[in-house]
């Protein structure tokens, strides 16, 4: 079976392609339809997007349109970091779904534990709030998991001390030199899967002389290696691409890093100087 299609399962049963294909910096209409039409095409069976990233409706309209039936696509989406009111995420949920179009989700997440322009903010008490209405949400049927994204161990055990049903997935920034080791280890204790956003740094991290060295090793290429890394982790990647060939490219991942290898790029810092971080 493809590495697109083997599966996670989640605490509460659902399962989940181990590739999933990130849509977060690609523009909504055409850019977004084809990049996620190519990878649907390509294999790959789980999409993520985000009602931030403003394509959600491109999303939609290219797994409605793939030929593909429903029950073998994976869909993520994120409720608006700045919705952190009961109220306010009800409705943002309600848009979501309009924008999308389809009948449930696979996986909900609160983007964030702070409006984005609060980066690292005290929203306990509010997320408490939005979090309930995650809850409805799941309790409703109309989306299968929900989770949490970009939170630290603070507003992780916030979450887990204050909820009625545990998350089941936290999606958090990951790549060689980057691994927020302290928050994966806080959610993997709590039984939640975590997922790998921008696993090639925004392509920051191509050119990395380090990590080429280990892809010439395996005749295989820089985001290759990055993507494989991630998995060999026991983390989620969640690649993005728009270029078909780099989308087909990215699912090449049949080759095994060895240890020592491994070994070697997690001693690897700062190998893609410009990232932006969204740790607090």
């Amino acid at each position: 079976m493809s590495i697109l299609t083997d599966t996670y399962t989640m605490s509460n049963g659902v399962t989940i392609p181990k590739v999933g294909f990130g849509t977060w910096q690609i523009s909504a209409g055409e850019t977004a339809y084809n990049a996620v039409s190519a990878a649907l095409k390509a294999g790959y069976r789980h999409i993520d997007t985000a009602a931030a990233y403003r394509n959600e409706a491109s999303v939609g309209k290219a797994v409605r349109d793939s030929g593909i039936p429903r029950k073998d696509i994976f869909v993520t989406s994120k409720l608006p970091a700045e919705a952190k009111s009961y109220a306010a995420a009800q409705a943002a949920i309600e848009h979501s779904m309009q924008e999308l179009d389809v009948d449930y989700l696979d996986l909900y997440l609160i983007h964030a534990p702070w409006p984005w322009a609060e980066l690292g903010a005290d929203y306990k008490k509010e997320n408490i709030e939005a979090w309930r209405a995650m809850e409805d949400f799941y309790k409703s049927g109309r989306v299968r998991a929900i989770g949490i994204s970009n939170f630290n161990v603070a507003d992780q055990e916030n979450i887990y001390n204050n909820c009625t049903i545990k998350p089941m997935a936290l999606q958090l920034q990951y790549y060689i030199g980057y691994t927020e080791d302290a928050n994966v280890a806080c959610a993997q204790k709590n039984g939640l899967l975590v997922e790998g956003f921008s696993p090639l740094a925004t392509g920051f991290i191509i050119g990395n002389k380090d990590i080429e060295s280990v892809a010439k090793h395996y005749g295989v290429s820089v985001a290759q290696v990055a993507i494989r890394y991630v998995l060999q982790k026991g983390i989620l990647p969640l690649p993005k691409a728009v270029n078909p060939t780099h989308i087909e490219a990215n699912t090449k991942l049949d080759f095994t890093i060895s240890d020592d290898d491994m070994a070697f790029l997690d001693t690897l810092k700062d190998t893609a100087p410009g990232e932006d971080h969204n740790e607090y």
